[in-house]
């Protein structure tokens, strides 16, 4: 059973070299624009010439409609990608073949967890497009302790 209430907060950990950001609950456009701005707060805390890891959890996570699901979804993707980093759920949408990766700050993103209720979904990216840097997880703490494992 997941909690209803709402989680949109990101956490930079030095000495981890890792990005936790969460979100979860019935999530509305304000919810949406607070867990972006703690996004984006983490990733002006990276020094410059750096590299780090992300553990999306979006365990519990639930947009309260279409338009909320739309601002959310590319979020990730499009963060990521301006520290060089490719989503590998992205090759299931034909207008992303072409998303430029850029270095900003000259920051790298070097992997990925993700972790996500949707088992139809998660076995679907974890079989298709997971790699040894990347995976797809229905139970955040194995999430967690993968990402950190590395």
């Amino acid at each position: 059973m997941m909690n209803n209430t709402v989680i949109a907060d990101t956490t930079w950990n030095p000495d981890a070299g890792m990005i936790i950001t969460s979100l979860s609950g019935q999530v509305n456009s304000n919810d949406i624009e607070r867990w972006e701005r703690s996004l984006q707060t983490a990733f002006s805390q990276l020094p410059d010439e750096s590299s780090f890891k992300i553990f999306v959890n979006l365990y519990g996570f639930k947009a309260v409609d279409f338009e909320v699901h739309k601002r959310f979804r590319s979020i990730v993707p499009l963060s990521l990608a301006a520290y060089g980093w490719r989503v590998g759920y992205l090759d299931l949408f034909e207008e992303a073949a072409n998303l430029p990766l850029v270095v900003t700050r000259g920051i790298r993103c070097t992997a990925a967890a993700h972790a996500h209720q949707d088992e139809t979904k998660i076995q679907l990216y974890e079989s298709s497009y997971s790699h040894d840097r990347e995976h797809y997880f229905t139970d955040p703490l194995l999430a967690e302790q993968w990402i950190r494992s590395l």
